[in-house]
């Protein structure tokens, strides 16, 4: 191996005007939610540790560093061995901090010139590859983009780029986020290790990783509790037990045995957790989300941890709860009708929702208690969900952290009639309801995916209520031929109907409305999409529309029974309209408030009572 050299560099000495490439065979962008989840924690957690509203952006230059680990890079070319992962999401992140300044009008030069560069009059993205350039294009320009039909990258990419949004915290505000952006730049450091070949960046790179493995905090947790088990006999059984709880945890992903010993010590025996200020100190949450082996060691006689027996009983516990585990992440990601709401929140990436489900159910409940406690944990996070986006209120785990934590801690041990009524009274007690933010909901970036969501769940609804399979699964399914869409009824031709509104604005403001959306697949909705109403009615009629599009048509209420039933019962607005405008948008909008209030009223008495019918 000829020479290696190693330099310390800023997020802005790596990136700005300095062009990587990524070779072919390591190419894929393939982070996750979970990934951008903590990247995004973790430095916006570490910047307003540091951050005083009442600073001067000067006053970053005293902020501490964070350090992101090493980036090998391989000879002439500049080619990124390891670390493009992490560069990838940090120019994701740069995008859209950029996007936020502009809206502000604030200089963005020194990101674009750490994003892409020009040469020859021809601008490029830093991070070079080919696959990318249009999604990275169209995200760096605020331009709607579809990435289906492009490579995983790309996919990835554009994914990842909505997790941001989702998940960056309100309280990096406009006022805040150019310290952050400064922030980013010149505090975040690397270690740049630059080999003269690749053979030798690759031999760097797995010696790096190979050598010296360190035991992971499962590990460890395990080796000290066991450690304290008397009996050597009992030591080994509960060490096979172990292992194979393991087993079944890391069949579930990468890192899913971590995160099922943090929700589990979260949820039953964390008790504070850092407050959202400067200078605020880790706490028990912040401290098991870190090296949670050493917080049990150190906390071991506030856990209740003094003898043989006690080590035995928690070793138990936890085995119990990782059966939980796999069992909870059954329900998100394969949809049962006994626990639908699991996959409800985890299709909108709740990713708390285990942590709040532990935290009610006690060592000795079994069978029927424990999925009651768990259907009614999660029907309770649908409501939470549904609220908190028609208020415009923000669901990015930084935000809400703190509110779910100290719920949890008010949920712990309950039985299933005292979690019902807690339950009932969280709900009262939000200063929020679904009613109160109806009438200024509005389709747009922030509410799209979740506008896309609410719709499949309503049409599923009405479809089951006319005695009719529901395709709520078909409805939220991205990865087919033919994905369902947002379906605007009123095309986006402000001049045939400027006669009836006074202006853009609130041709906009009304159009974006609920009860001018409907879902429709992505063909048909590109083939009628920016048709006159009177023209898209056969489609909306036909089979490749949905009952909610029908309700649209005169013709669908001719020997329907079932609708009509509906209808009478329940008392649904649902009419057909010829034509459609200003006053038919305020109708269809009142009756999707009333579908609405059905689907997500609580219901938790029921539930208890084994009576749910959602």
């Amino acid at each position: 191996m000829k020479k290696i050299t190693g330099t310390e560099k800023s997020l802005k000495e790596l990136l700005q005007n300095t062009k990587y490439s990524i070779h072919y065979y390591q190419r894929e962008y393939a982070w996750q939610y979970k990934q951008v989840q903590e990247l995004i924690d973790d430095l916006t957690d570490e910047f307003l540790n540091l951050y005083d509203p009442e600073h001067e952006r000067i006053e970053v230059l005293n902020y501490g560093v964070y350090f992101m680990g090493s980036v090998v890079l391989a000879g002439r070319e500049n080619a990124i061995i390891d670390g493009q992962q992490r560069l990838s999401s940090l120019s994701l992140l740069l995008i859209y901090i950029r996007r936020r300044l502009l809206d502000q009008g604030v200089t963005v030069a020194a990101i674009d010139q750490m994003v892409y560069s020009e040469s020859f009059g021809t601008a490029s993205f830093n991070i070079s590859v080919d696959d990318r350039e249009l999604c990275l294009k169209a995200l760096n320009d605020g331009e709607d983009f579809d990435p289906s039909g492009y490579g995983e990258s790309a996919i990835n990419l554009y994914n990842r780029y909505q997790d941001i949004c989702d998940l960056f915290p309100e309280e990096i505000d406009d006022k805040a986020i150019p310290f952050f952006a400064d922030w980013l730049a010149a505090k975040v450091y690397f270690i740049e290790i630059v080999t003269e070949t690749e053979q030798d960046a690759h031999k760097v790179f797995v010696s790096m990783n190979d050598r010296g493995l360190s035991l992971t905090s499962a590990e460890m947790l395990k080796g000290y509790l066991l450690s304290e088990v008397a009996d050597d006999k009992l030591r080994e059984k509960l060490n096979d037990v172990w292992k194979a709880k393991m087993l079944l945890l890391k069949e579930l992903g990468k890192g899913e045995e971590e995160d099922c010993i943090k929700a589990w010590l979260r949820a039953k025996y964390a008790q504070s957790i850092r407050e959202n200020k400067k200078n605020a100190v880790p706490e028990d949450f912040d401290l098991i989300g870190g090296s949670f082996h050493k917080w049990v060691r150190d906390e071991h006689g506030r856990l209740g941890l003094n003898t043989s027996a006690d080590f035995e009983h928690f070793v138990r516990e936890f085995c119990k709860f990782a059966d939980l585990y796999v069992k909870i992440k059954g329900y998100e990601r394969t949809f049962d009708a006994k626990q639908p709401y699991a996959y409800y929140n985890a299709a909108l990436k709740f990713t708390l929702q285990t942590q709040l489900a532990f935290a009610p159910i006690k060592y000795e409940d079994v069978g029927e208690t424990i999925e009651l406690k768990i259907l009614l944990v999660f029907r309770f996070i649908d409501i939470y969900i549904y609220t908190r986006v028609i208020n415009y209120r923000s669901l990015d785990y930084s935000t809400i952290k703190y509110a779910m934590f100290q719920l949890t801690k008010r949920l712990r041990g309950l039985g299933v009639e005292d979690l019902s009524i807690q339950l009932d009274k969280e709900l009262a007690e939000l200063d929020i309801s679904i009613d109160g933010g109806w009438d200024a909901f509005r389709l747009n970036f922030y509410t799209k995916k979740y506008i896309r969501h609410m719709l499949a769940r309503i049409t599923d609804y009405v479809e089951r209520g006319c005695d009719n399979p529901g395709h709520y699964l078909e409805y939220i399914a991205q990865k087919t031929k033919r994905p369902f869409e947002v379906e605007h009824i009123i095309t986006d031709h402000f001049e045939w109907y400027q006669d009836e509104y006074g202006s853009k604005e609130e041709f906009e403001g009304i159009r974006n409305k609920p009860g001018n959306l409907l879902l429709l697949d992505k063909s048909t909705n590109a083939s009628i999409n920016d048709s006159p109403y009177v023209d898209k009615l056969p489609v909306y009629g036909s089979e490749k529309g949905n009952v909610l599009s029908a309700a649209l048509v005169a013709s669908s209420y001719n020997n329907n029974p079932r609708f009509k039933r509906l209808i009478s019962e329940a008392g649904y607005g649902f009419k057909s309209y010829d034509a459609f405008g200003k006053e038919q948008i305020s109708e269809r909008t009142e009756l999707i408030g009333s579908l609405v209030k059905d689907l997500w009223s609580p219901d938790f008495d029921a539930i208890s009572k084994g009576q749910d019918e959602q």
